[in-house]
Parts: C-alpha cells; sequence; structure tokens
C-alpha cells in the first residue's frame, strides 16, 4: 500500500467512524441518560441498580433473553468481586455486550469478497430476504456499490418481481453503481431471474451475484416453496448456491424486527444479517438482541442515508461506539 493509498484509507476510516459514532447518537443518548440518572447517588451495583439496569436494557431493544443474559453475568461478577462501583458498571457492561457478540460473530461469508485476490472459478451468491419496507433492495444496491468500488465484477437479479416498483427500484441501482441487473419484468418467474442471473455471473467472471426476493410473510408455505425453488434453480448452475442467505431487518421497528427474525428463520436458513436504519432509532440495542436470540452473525449495519452508510459490522467497534460519551 503507497502513501496515497493509506492516507486515503485512513480518511474513509475516520468517516465511517464518524458516521458510525453519528448514526448510534439517539441510541446512546437515550440509554445513557437514563443509566446516569438511575446510578445518581450510588457507590455499589446494587439489587436496585440491576434492575434499573435491566429496565433500560429493555427500552432499548436488546430483548428479554439476551437482558436476562446481560444481567445474570454482572450479577455473577459483582458476587465474585464482592464490591464493584458504579463507575465501573461502563467497562463491565462493554465487556459483557462484547462477549455475546463474540459467540455469533465471525469475518467469513459475503464480507470476505473483499479481502479475496480472484474469484475461485464462480462468483459468491448472496441470496437477499426481508418484508418489504425494510430497506432491502437499497441495500442490495448499497452492497452492490461495496464490492463494485473494490474491484469486484457484480451482477443484480431482481427476483422480487411481484412489485414493479421493486424491480424498477434494482435497475435505477444497477445503473447508478455501473452493474448489470438481470430483470424480466414484474409477474414473471421469480426462479427464472434467479437462474438467468448466475448464469450471467458465470458467463462474465463476476465475483458476486446478488439476487434480490419478494418479501411476503402473509403466507410461510408461499414463501418457502418460493424460496426452495429459487435455491434449486440457482443450483442447477452452481451446486453450493446461494452461498449466503442474507436477512435485511429495520432496526428501528425493535421488536418487530426479532418477529421478522423468527419467521424468516423458519422460512429459510438464514446464514447473515443486514440491519438497516438505526441512525433514525433509539433502538439499537437490536442488534445485540437479535445477533444473541438467534445465533446468526450481522455482517452488516445501516447508519445512513448515503450509500457508503452500510457497514461491515464490527462488533468491538460498534461496543465502543455505543459506549463512547
Amino acid at each position: 500500500m503507497g502513501l496515497f493509498d493509506f492516507f486515503k484509507k485512513d480518511k474513509e476510516n475516520k468517516e465511517q467512524q464518524q458516521a458510525l459514532d453519528e448514526g448510534l447518537q439517539k441510541t446512546k443518548t437515550n440509554f445513557f441518560d437514563q443509566l446516569s440518572k438511575a446510578v445518581v447517588g450510588k457507590n455499589t451495583v446494587d439489587e436496585s441498580v440491576l434492575d434499573d439496569l435491566e429496565t433500560l436494557l429493555v427500552h432499548a431493544d436488546v430483548g428479554i433473553d439476551t437482558t436476562v443474559k446481560v444481567i445474570d453475568r454482572i450479577e455473577k461478577r459483582v458476587a465474585r468481586d464482592k464490591y464493584v462501583s458504579t463507575n465501573e458498571l461502563d467497562r463491565i457492561l462493554r465487556e459483557e455486550i462484547v462477549g455475546l457478540l463474540d459467540a455469533h460473530g465471525d469475518t467469513t461469508g459475503s464480507r470476505a469478497i473483499l479481502d479475496r485476490p480472484d474469484s475461485p472459478g464462480h462468483p459468491f451468491v448472496i441470496m437477499v430476504v426481508g418484508v418489504n419496507g425494510v430497506g432491502k433492495t437499497t441495500t442490495i444496491g448499497k452492497l452492490a456499490h461495496r464490492f463494485h468500488s473494490a474491484g469486484k465484477k457484480v451482477v443484480l437479479g431482481a427476483a422480487d418481481t411481484f412489485r414493479a416498483a421493486a424491480v424498477d427500484q434494482l435497475i435505477v441501482w444497477g445503473q447508478r453503481v455501473g452493474v448489470p441487473v438481470i430483470s424480466h419484468g414484474m409477474n414473471t418467474d421469480p426462479a427464472a431471474v434467479a437462474y438467468d442471473a448466475v448464469l450471467k455471473g458465470v458467463e462474465m467472471g463476476a465475483d458476486v451475484v446478488i439476487i434480490d426476493t419478494a418479501g411476503r410473510l402473509h403466507n410461510k408455505v408461499n414463501l418457502m416453496n418460493e424460496l426452495s425453488k429459487i435455491k434449486r434453480v440457482m443450483q442447477k448452475v452452481i451446486p453450493e448456491a446461494p452461498h449466503e442467505v442474507l436477512l435485511v431487518l429495520d432496526g428501528s421497528t425493535g421488536q418487530n424486527a426479532f418477529l421478522q427474525a423468527k419467521e424468516f428463520t423458519r422460512a429459510t436458513e438464514v446464514s447473515a444479517l443486514a440491519i438497516t436504519k438505526l441512525d433514525g432509532t433509539a433502538k439499537g440495542g437490536v442488534v445485540i438482541g437479535i445477533s444473541d436470540q438467534f445465533s446468526i452473525p450481522v455482517r452488516y449495519i445501516g447508519v445512513g442515508e448515503k450509500m457508503t452508510d452500510l457497514q461491515l459490522f464490527d462488533r468491538h467497534t460498534f461496543v465502543n461506539s455505543l459506549f463512547k460519551k
């Protein structure tokens, strides 16, 4: 890496850190303002402090089960150390949250494409799932931008054929990013679109093929059948496809995102998560809870409107930003 590339990378890292800090501002302001009030005038972490902390974690949409885990871990540390001051609570809470995220974090899957020097002979296929309105198609566009900017060849497949807006939106993203989009239009067979997109990826020696799918949950049986069919036809071209099933969730919906995760993990084998719209909510704790409860790694988080605001999720950077005063 030359000196120019080093400074360029350093600038990009600082810009991403700033975007992350700003994107989590509502969550941390809401949480730490309340935490400060809970411990005011107290010197030690006692039962009442833990009760208040439990309430705050639930309100931050960390989720009941994950909150209970965190409180239980802190209780054990307090019992072991005999005396834990309220000044130490931030540090302990940070360590315990990182510990939970460490259990379900990895750097494999689609994010590893950025570090791969060349294609292994076929494209890495990502099937993207999620309900309408969570930012699914926008996330695909931003992913395409990330890969394309890194010098990777990308093909998009517009297999959400039940909404004209979804097909049109993906085509616009393809033009904006500068990558081909395979589309058969609205009310066509989604599996046929996916097949042609993967085939196109193989023919042009692409690194990545990203397939958009319909975001309907009103009938889980139909959804399951549709996703299974898409997988089967893609496997006629690449037997291992899809290599990743990426579930996109809207972080601002809080507990509703938990319900969506539950439904989609029942309908298909979700292997990674992208959690969007964290900049517009005080419910950023949902990242912690969903990762813990479903034992699925978070690959990406959305912290703003810009194309670069879909960031690779780094659990340590995320928690450090969350606790930054």
